[in-house]
């Protein structure tokens, strides 16, 4: 495999999806608490490299398979914000027409397949979406993103083998974030490492720092190159920490304060910012030029999904498939 190439343009390209990430989050969760939003949220605060640094080796035809905790994931494949937050205010601009709520987001046009409210129910559609690809010669990659929790469930293993025998396109990506809902990992996973599991199917398993975006943008570029060439699947585990409960309005008091504590003083974002800084890559009035932006982009699609209209009664009967007896 080709060693991958890291430029300027790449470690700026990769902060723009990561600011656009963060500041939707900020926005969404500040619109929560101001009540003009009433859903359930999973944010993925902590976790914005990751998709963030994959992304930058797709293209818009290859496949995105995600979870509910994923808006991060849609972004960084180019669904649009505006239709991304019409959705979760239920508006007929929406997505999926304000149906699918935050749970269940899709946008075929950026290659957003799926995203699914069950734990580890996305790998086996991946493998789906994986094997049409390759049935009709495409180079089209899917990604697979869940979490640990998901890594426990039986559809992980199946997916993994699966892959593995008849060499599926598919990158599956586990986003490590160390706590399943409430469950802290050593809880719950016998293994030290997820991506262990992956000899076991005789796919590579690759463990990568999750807050590093030269990190995972390494992993992936192999992961992907490897997919394409029609090698077959890689198991990606990226480690990284969630700064929010498992949902919004849960505070987290299961996790230990000096683990919190930890996490934050390693966030990713600031840390990325400032390296991109003192490596030369960018100046900070660069930076905040790039935020300004995203800033910008977020303000817009606040305002396009509050101007639009809500789904009307007439949806309730529109694109149902009714069967005869």
């Amino acid at each position: 495999m080709k060693s991958p190439t890291w430029s300027k343009e790449t470690g700026l390209a990769i902060f723009k999806k990561m600011a656009l990430i963060r500041k939707n989050d900020e926005r969404f969760i500040a619109t929560l608490k101001s009540g003009k939003l009433m859903m359930p949220y999973y944010s993925a605060r902590g976790q914005e490299c990751i998709p963030a640094a994959i992304s930058m080796h797709l293209d818009t035809s290859d496949y995105l398979v995600t979870i509910y905790r994923g808006i991060h994931d849609m972004l960084a494949k180019g669904v649009p914000p505006k239709l991304i937050w019409a959705e979760l205010a239920g508006r007929a601009t929406g997505a999926c027409k304000g149906k699918g709520g935050p749970m269940h987001v899709t946008h075929p046009e950026a290659g957003c397949m799926v995203t699914t409210g069950i734990v580890g129910a996305g790998l086996p559609i991946a493998c789906g979406l994986a094997w049409a690809s390759k049935l009709k010669n495409e180079k089209r990659v899917t990604v697979c993103n869940f979490g640990d929790g998901a890594a426990n469930i039986g559809a992980f293993h199946e997916s993994l083998n699966l892959a593995s025998v008849w060499k599926l396109p598919v990158v599956f990506v586990c986003q490590n974030n160390r706590y399943a809902e409430h469950t802290a990992y050593a809880k719950g996973t016998a293994v030290a490492r997820i991506s262990d599991r992956a000899a076991g199917y005789s796919l590579p398993g690759v463990h990568v720092d999750g807050n590093s975006p030269e990190a995972v943008y390494a992993a992936a570029a192999e992961a992907v190159e490897r997919a394409r060439a029609g090698e077959g699947p890689t198991l990606i585990e990226a480690v990284t920490f969630r700064f929010n409960g498992h949902l919004i309005g849960d505070m987290g008091e299961y996790i230990p304060k000096a683990e919190y504590q930890a996490a934050v003083a390693a966030d990713p974002y600031p840390a990325f910012r400032a390296r991109l800084i003192d490596t030369g890559a960018a100046t900070a009035e660069q930076l905040d030029a790039i935020e300004g932006e995203t800033e910008r982009e977020v303000d817009a699609a606040v305002e396009f999904a509050f101007s639009s209209p809500v789904c009307g009664l007439e949806e309730l009967e529109r694109d149902v498939v009714a069967l005869s007896a």
